[in-house]
Order: C-alpha cells, then sequence, then structure tokens
C-alpha cells in the first residue's frame, strides 16, 4: 500500500472530502505509474481521481464500528515515536 495514504475511519473529528481526496489522488497516482500525467491523460487522471473519492466516501459512510473514535492528534504522536525509534536522530553515520 502506498505509504501516504492514511487510515481515514473511526476519527474524531471526521475525515473531511480534502483528506478523502488527497487519498485518492495518491492511490490514483500509484496505480497509473504517473505523478503527474501528460495532457493527453489529464481528463482520465481527474476522473479515476473523482470516482475513487466517491467510491470512497461511500465506503467510509457505510461502515461500522463499536470502537471508540480515535483522535488523530494521539495517532499522529504515535507515529512520530515509532518513526523515532526506527530512525534515531542521534545515530552517527
Amino acid at each position: 500500500m502506498c505509504r501516504n495514504i492514511k487510515p481515514l475511519f473511526n476519527f474524531d473529528p471526521p475525515v473531511t472530502d480534502s483528506e478523502i481526496r488527497a487519498a485518492s489522488l495518491q492511490f490514483v497516482r500509484k496505480i497509473s505509474g504517473f505523478n503527474k500525467p501528460s495532457k493527453a491523460n489529464e481528463a482520465a487522471f481527474a476522473a479515476a481521481i473523482d470516482e475513487v473519492a466517491a467510491a470512497s466516501a461511500r465506503l467510509l459512510a457505510s461502515l461500522e464500528t463499536n470502537s471508540p473514535a480515535r483522535n488523530r492528534e494521539e495517532e499522529a504522536m504515535k507515529a512520530r515515536m515509532r518513526n523515532e525509534q526506527r530512525f534515531p536522530k542521534d545515530v552517527i553515520q
């Protein structure tokens, strides 16, 4: 899975349309192999992003869970801590 695509379900505050669109853009970039499409492929690229975003929004709206919503700041802090453990800053290269 693309590292830039973050989980979007079960967060407080809930996911925004811009977050869904950003994840959709990353997904389309990953599967197409293009960071930015050529002029000839621009319309197809944009349509794919719109379709993936719409499908993602429908999916997120239909999912259910009994788990409490996760806090975005806490999850970001946990990710930073995991990153620091994986890539210590004080290691001399």
